[in-house]
Formats: structure tokens, C-alpha cells, sequence
């Protein structure tokens, strides 16, 4: 008999197998079920007929996470259907595979875009910000006015002065941000994709080198940033960090303004640069 995670395995494999079209493969023939045959898929994920056969019988023992892997691929998984593959096959998630992003759903921008006094921002892994709402562009940094390669919150942190003069601790902001872009890096799984990043501002800004050397790892769930803003003056923002379900790549943070005063004056600065279309 087999094991209750075997069981499950096999179960998981046969349905999904079984919701594939075969003529979309070029597999043609006369079937009596529906999906591919497990010869089939076994070819499309390079793998012996016999040891996907017993996976789908519940035996054979655990398999390998490059086995799984190549079983995700040769049925089509999503990337929440990898990760239970590996959860019902290994016990654990599959290692993180970091892939850049261009921009949010939409459904995500239209929720930020709510935020009509709350500054809200989605970046990558990497630091850079591909999505923001009003608020953020009024209060942060106008990342519309920017060329997408040069949104990056850490290059602003140590390359714009602008940036730096409306810190009020930027010595302290500047080890916490570098901690915690080390830690979301390392997290996703984007340690190789940021190397030319950190090569660049270590060759730029020997304070970065300096912090990078250190090694830190920093969580950055929430706190409280102040700011030293040109036409607001002196603010004070919570912010809170949170993830984007099914995207270790991505992460939301929202700067609420502590003073409602505050709040009505960066609805109404954002309202008059960027009024509602």
C-alpha cells in the first residue's frame, strides 16, 4: 500500500495529466481516457516510462527535485501547482527561482490607486519600483517622470541628492535599507541578478561598500519614516510591508500618515498634480 503522500502524489499527477489535450502536443490515436498517456508524459519530461508509472501507482520512493521539476514542465504546471508537486512529493517547497517583472496586474494597481492619502508602492526583489499610486509620487519620488531601468530605491538611496536631503536620519535609513535588500535579494532567490547592482554603487558610493561589507540582514516589516518634504515640511508616515500572494518576487509597502492634517494635505497635493482621469 501506498504511503498518504504517495497516495496523494500519484492522485495529483493523474489529474493533472488527465486534463491535457494530446492533439495540442501532436499525439494523436484513439484513447479511452482523457489526457495524455503516462509514456507521453514521461517523453515530454525526459524521464523513464517505468518511474513516472510507479509514481502515479504511489511507489518507486520519493523522487528527486530535478524529476519534479521536469514533471511540473512536461505537464504544464503553474507555479502554484509546482509548489504543491513539491510539497506533496519532497515535503517542502521548491527552491526559489527569481523572475523579473515589468509591471503589476491590474487589479493590484487599481487597489493601491484607492490609497488616495496613503503613499503605496510594489517593488521587485532587486529594489526596483514598478508600480505606485499618487500619493507616492507626490510624497516619494515621481517614478512616472523616470525611465523604468532607473526606478531603483537603492540607486536613489546613494546616487540622488535630492533623495538623500529629504532624510532626516540618512545614515541610519541608509544601513536598514541595505540590510534589508540583502535579506529580499537572498529570499527570491535574485542573489545573481543584483551582483551588477552592488558592483555599481560599491564603485560609486563607498558609504554602500561599506555597509555591503557588513553583512547585515535586516527585516523590514514596518516602522515609522520621517521626512524632511519640500512643500509638506516635516512629515511622519507609518509604513507597513506585505507580501504579493504567489509572487516571492514582489512586495507592497504603504506609508500611512500619522497626522490626519497631514493625510488631508497629500490627498489634496495629489489631486492637484495628478487629478483623476
Amino acid at each position: 500500500m501506498p504511503s498518504n503522500s504517495a497516495g496523494s502524489l500519484a492522485a495529483f499527477l493523474k489529474d493533472r495529466r488527465t486534463r491535457l489535450d494530446p492533439a495540442s502536443f501532436g499525439f494523436s490515436g484513439r484513447r479511452r481516457t482523457p489526457g495524455l498517456r503516462r509514456e507521453e508524459v514521461a517523453q515530454r519530461a525526459n524521464i523513464s516510462p517505468t518511474w513516472y508509472t510507479w509514481l502515479e501507482q504511489g511507489r518507486g520512493g520519493a523522487p528527486s527535485a530535478d524529476v519534479l521539476n521536469r514533471i511540473a514542465k512536461g505537464l504544464l504546471l503553474t507555479e502554484a501547482e509546482r509548489e504543491h508537486l513539491f510539497m506533496l512529493g519532497l515535503g517542502r517547497p521548491p527552491e526559489v527561482r527569481y523572475r523579473g517583472v515589468e509591471g503589476v496586474s491590474p487589479r493590484l494597481q487599481r487597489l493601491i490607486d484607492t490609497l488616495d492619502a496613503s503613499p503605496a508602492l510594489v517593488k521587485t526583489a532587486t529594489w526596483d519600483v514598478v508600480a505606485w499610486n499618487r500619493a507616492a509620487q507626490v510624497v516619494l519620488t515621481d517614478y512616472s517622470a523616470l525611465p523604468a531601468g532607473q526606478r531603483n530605491i537603492l540607486r536613489f538611496m546613494f546616487r540622488s541628492p535630492h533623495i538623500r536631503a529629504k532624510q532626516h536620519d540618512w545614515e541610519n535609513l541608509a544601513r536598514f535599507v541595505v540590510g534589508a535588500f540583502r535579506a529580499d535579494a537572498a529570499r527570491a532567490g535574485a542573489v545573481s541578478e543584483v551582483a551588477q547592482l552592488v558592483d555599481e554603487l560599491c564603485s560609486v558610493s563607498p558609504e554602500f561598500a561599506a555597509l555591503w561589507r557588513e553583512n547585515d540582514v535586516l527585516s523590514h516589516g514596518e516602522g515609522t519614516k520621517r521626512l524632511k518634504h519640500p512643500e509638506l515640511g516635516d512629515i511622519d508616515l507609518e509604513y507597513s510591508g506585505f507580501a504579493v500572494d504567489g509572487r516571492p518576487d514582489l512586495s507592497l509597502t504603504v506609508y500611512n500618515p500619522v497626522d490626519s492634517a497631514v493625510a488631508d494635505r497629500i490627498r489634496a497635493l495629489a489631486l492637484a498634480r495628478h487629478p483623476k482621469e
